[in-house]
Order: structure tokens, then sequence, then C-alpha cells
């Protein structure tokens, strides 16, 4: 990167302009760069003005002692700024629209309910307004608001998925792949399910940080069947905890039918797993025994609602009766579960299987039913509202009784060959989660002869197969699959080299980001030279202005050669440039000997740690 000190300047004429115009560079109370009375006032960059900190550097004389509210605004004010110029690219103003496809490329929606505030304001600005809007700083800060952290965090590249719209690509790659698939029979013991088209095939996801994506067939509303069994479950041990729940249910895979008469019959009877219908049945006697059907069934409901963070979640009643009309196989299981003693004492076992159709006959959609999945892979936690509904005991116990019992007489093919926490239904869904990332729903009605979706695995295998999310992939090491958990800027060497191009081309823009994403703006290459020092010696007047007045870099370091960026600037001829650095060093300097310095120089410092 040393080859860097001994190119020139590519914008000789902006130079050139600036000499010929006679400027006298000098940083005054307006914080502005003044030509002589002749010519008009050219003012620093807007990013420059518009940054409390850069008045304050200039205004040392200012009393000291700041209330804390006031350095505290000061502080998300200049938060704002930086957020605002990096998503407006350095505009002033961009339209509404932009910023909202801006938003939607890190993942988040505007019917996230965390920005139900930025999304009234815009709203608001829309019907006030005759023409498009245009979003500038001002309503820009009315309609960050509260969520300052969030959207700093979503442009930060900081949630777990960092290139979102990469990821997504990839995604509706394999949601088109599995789409071809055309096996498999819809299935029919059930009128109800029969009616359902083989065609519709929908995909929804959501992260731990609230970042969706669907595609296909997400909106139309389908029962969830067999996917209630992990929810019910876990609702139980959240409410009665693991030991209670054990006395009456297994942990075992049963190696059987889902619907098979069967128990096991080691010490007491009681079914293998609260994944098979036997379980699932008596997990249903155990939750508010003492209620009656309709406050039993809104409980869950409300439960599952929570778990949706409010989205849709509904009932379809011609399910529930068409279940209670074909369920013989069911009522054999009730009954010979009763007469093994395996329901706690007192209870109905009809009440109880009739709250198990109720259950089954509850609806989603892929995209309310990928938030819930994403609640079990934010240890209970709702990403979308940020609310806990399950205990961290309920969601493990959920996610290992899911990882091997949950693909009926899959789930041991389905644990090796795809390794996550997963459950299918006979409607065509298969739930899937991904711990500490994301949740997932595939829905297709067409099943394979061990009544899970053809297109649901086939999807869950490629997905595993194209990224690192199996349970024993190294996150190190290996090589051939992709992490889209890794940000690109990682590999520290990547990163300087990225920060010194910047830097050498003058791309404030890049900067600006690099700076939003906490990157370190001092750091050097092997040579010692900043990126301070790169831009003097380019001749970058903007740039330079951003790496003092908003990164505060240190202006004192020196390369290898014993060079500071003043001396690369004096070299080279560029006389702005080095009249901004000798201001700056001087306001450096008093700053660091009146004791003052510290807090000005560790500004950007404490907006990263605030982040």
């Amino acid at each position: 990167m040393h080859c860097l000190k001994s190119l020139r300047t590519a914008n000789l004429g902006i130079l050139q302009l600036f000499k010929n115009a006679g400027i006298s560079a000098r940083v005054g109370a307006d914080s502005s760069l003044t030509f002589p009375r002749t010519q008009g006032p050219v003012p620093f960059p807007c990013w420059v003005t518009g940054s409390p900190h850069t008045q304050r550097n200039f205004h040392h004389q200012q009393d000291p002692d700041i209330d804390q509210g006031h350095s505290k605004n000061r502080l998300m004010s200049s938060m704002e700024d930086l957020l605002f110029y990096t998503i407006t690219d350095g505009k002033e103003s961009i339209p509404l629209s932009q910023f909202i496809s801006a938003l939607r490329k890190t993942g988040l929606l505007t019917s996230d309910p965390r920005l139900r505030d930025t999304v009234y304001q815009m709203r608001q600005s829309t019907r006030d307004s005759i023409g498009p809007v245009l979003m500038d700083k001002e309503l820009f800060r009315r309609c960050v608001g509260n969520n300052i952290m969030l959207l700093t965090k979503a442009f930060r590249k900081k949630f777990i998925i960092p290139d979102f719209e990469k990821f997504t690509h990839q995604i509706d790659k394999m949601y088109e792949n599995a789409q071809k698939q055309e096996g498999g029979q819809v299935a029919d013991y059930i009128p109800q399910l029969a009616k359902f088209s083989p065609d519709l095939w929908g995909v929804s996801l959501c992260t731990i940080d609230g970042q969706r994506h669907s595609v296909g067939d997400t909106k139309v509303p389908f029962c969830l069947q067999s996917c209630v069994k992990p929810l019910e479950y876990s609702i139980a041990v959240h409410e009665l905890g693991s030991e209670r729940v054990h006395n009456f249910v297994g942990k075992e895979p049963s190696g059987f039918k889902f619907n098979k008469l069967s128990l096991n019959e080691e010490g007491k009877y009681k079914p293998h797993n609260p994944m098979v219908n036997a379980g699932a049945i008596v997990i249903s006697s155990l939750i508010k025994p003492h209620s009656n059907k309709a406050e039993r069934f809104d409980y869950v409901m409300e439960f599952l609602k929570s778990m949706a963070g409010a989205e849709y979640v509904g009932f379809s009643n011609a399910t529930f009766q068409s279940e209670r009309e074909t369920g013989d196989r069911n009522y054999a299981i009730g009954y010979y579960l009763k007469e093994k003693k395996c329901f706690p004492e007192n209870a109905d076992m009809i009440a109880a299987l009739d709250f198990y159709f109720q259950l089954c006959s509850i609806e989603v959609t892929c995209e309310s039913g990928s938030v819930m999945a994403a609640t079990l892979a934010n240890g209970g936690i709702c990403p979308t509202t940020g609310n806990r509904v399950l205990s961290a005991e309920a969601v493990r116990n959920t996610l290992s009784l899911m990882h091997s019992c949950g693909m009926y007489d899959f789930s041991g093919q389905f644990a090796f060959h795809v390794g996550l926490p997963a459950k299918s239904g006979v409607s065509g869904a298969v739930l899937l989660v991904v711990p500490n990332v994301m949740g997932m729903i595939c829905w297709s009605p067409p099943l394979d002869r061990l009544g899970n979706s053809v297109r649901g695995i086939h999807f869950c295998q490629e997905l595993v197969s194209y990224f690192n999310f199996h349970n024993y992939d190294n996150l190190r090491h290996f090589t051939k699959k992709h992490d889209p958990r890794r940000r690109s800027d990682d590999d520290p060497n990547k990163s300087v080299v990225n920060l010194l191009f910047a830097a050498y081309s003058g791309d404030v823009s890049s900067l600006r980001r690099f700076t939003l994403s906490a990157l370190n703006m001092e750091q050097s290459d092997y040579d010692s030279r900043t990126a301070l020092h790169i831009a003097a010696a380019e001749g970058h007047v903007e740039a330079v202005i951003f790496l003092t007045e908003t990164c505060k870099v240190n202006p004192h370091m020196r390369d290898r050669w014993g060079n500071t960026p003043l001396d690369d600037a004096m070299q080279f001829g560029h006389d702005v440039v080095a009249s901004v650095l000798q201001n700056y060093q001087r306001v450096y300097t008093n700053f660091d000997s009146v004791g003052s310095g510290e807090e000005q120089k560790t500004s950007v410092d404490s907006l990263k740690s605030t982040v």
C-alpha cells in the first residue's frame, strides 16, 4: 500500500479551482471554509456542519460542565446524522420510497411492530404532501424517533444475517428448485385437507433479529395439524415444568407411525414422546385442566398469537368438524390411553380429544408461522415484539424432541442429513428451527409415503447442503459451505485494504459506511499509513474533513518514513488540505492539553459503544 504515497491526486481540476479562487482556509465559528469578501462563502460539506461535535470542537471556550442530558442528545443527534447520510449516500434528501427500499434490503418490513412509530410518521408525511415525498434530515429524525438503535444496527449490518439481500437471493433459488418436485399426494383422510391444490408452495423465514423474507404462497391460511404438537408441548412445559409433564409422556422416538396404538411399557405406561398422536392427546389433557373448553382454547390461542408477534392465527371450524367425524383412529388411541391410565387423575378423555382436534385445526400462514418458529430459535422471545413468551427450559426441551422425534418415521434420516429441529404436519407444513439464527415454515400439500411434504423436505436438505446450518457443521474450518452469519469485513486485512482504497479514491460514502459499522478509522497498513495519510496525499478535501471532523482521527500519526498526513499534503502541494489539517492539529492539540481532548477523540467510540 506504500505505493499509494507516490500517486498524485486524480482530481486536479477541483484543486485548481480552489487555488484560482484564492481560498484562505480558516475554521471559524460557523465551521466553514471562507473565501475573500469578493467571493461567497463555501461551506463545509453538509454532514460536517450538521454535526454538533464540530461546533463543540471549534468552540472549546464553552463551559466544559455540560449537562449530561444535553451530551446524550448531542450523541443521539450525531448518530442520526451519520445514519441519515449513510442511507442517502451523502445527499440532503432522497425519495421516501428509496428509504423504504433500503430498509427492506436489511430484512426489516414496514409491518414490523417495532417500526410502528416510524411508519406512522411516513404515512403522515405522505398524506400531508401533494407530490412525491422527499425524506430530508428533519423528516428522517421524526421517523427514526426511538428506533435509532434498531435502524443503526440494521444499516451497520449487525443483524444475525448481515448481507440479507444476498442470503434471500439464494433462498429464492432453493425455492425454485424445490418447486420442480412434483411427487407426492395431498392428504385425503381428512376431507378438508384434500381440497388444497397440490401446486401451492410457500416459504417464509424470520431471523432472531426480526429480518423477514417470504416467497410463494405465503399468505394462504392452512391448518397446523401435527405442527401444533411442539407448540402445545412447549406451553405445557412453560406452565407446569418438565418433571410434571414427563410424568405422563416419554422422550424417546417410537420407531412407529405417528398414529399407531403403541405405548412405552418400561415402568409406567405412557406415550413415547409428545410428537406422536398419543403423546399430544395426553399433553392436551395437561393444559389448564380445571378450565372449561372455551377458556382452554382461548388460552392456547393467545399464547400462539404472542409467539407469532400478533400476526395471523385463526381457526378452521370445518377442519375441526372433519377431524371429529373421521377421527376413529384417534378415538381408539384415546380409549387405549384411558385403559392404561395414562391420563392425569380426573381427566376427561373425550374433552382431551376434542381439545386436540381443535389445536390441530388452528390456522396460520407461512408468514405468521415463521415468527412462531423464530420465537423458538430466539430462546422463547418473539423477535418482532421483544416479549418473552416461553421459558428457556421449555424451548430447549421442545427443540430437543423436535430434533429426535419431529419428522415421523423420517426423524432419524432428517436428523442425520439436515441436523436441525423440525416438525412436519399432514397439511404439508414443515416447521424448521435454526437455533439462535432463524425460524422457517415451508408449506406444500403433496406428501411422501411417510407423511412429510415432498417440496419441504427437498428445500430443507438443499438449505443445509449450501449453508452450514447443520448442528454439527464446523463453523471455522468447513470451507465448502457458506456461512450467512459471517460479515464480509470479518477479515482485518481486508478491512484495512478497503478503508485505504476508499481514502485513496476519496469515496466519502464508503468511509461513512465504515464509520457506521464501527470500523477503526485509525488502523494502518504495514507502512503505518492511515486513511488520513492517503486522503491527504491524494488531495481529497471532503475525505480529509470527514476523517477529522466526524471520525476525530489522530492527525499526528507517522508512517514508517516519519511523515504525518500534513507532511504528505504539503509534499504533494495540496494547500487546501494542508490548511484544514493545520487548523485541525491546533484544535486537536489544544483539547489534549486542557484535558477535553480525550472526550472529543473518543466521541465516535462512545457512539459505537452506545449502539
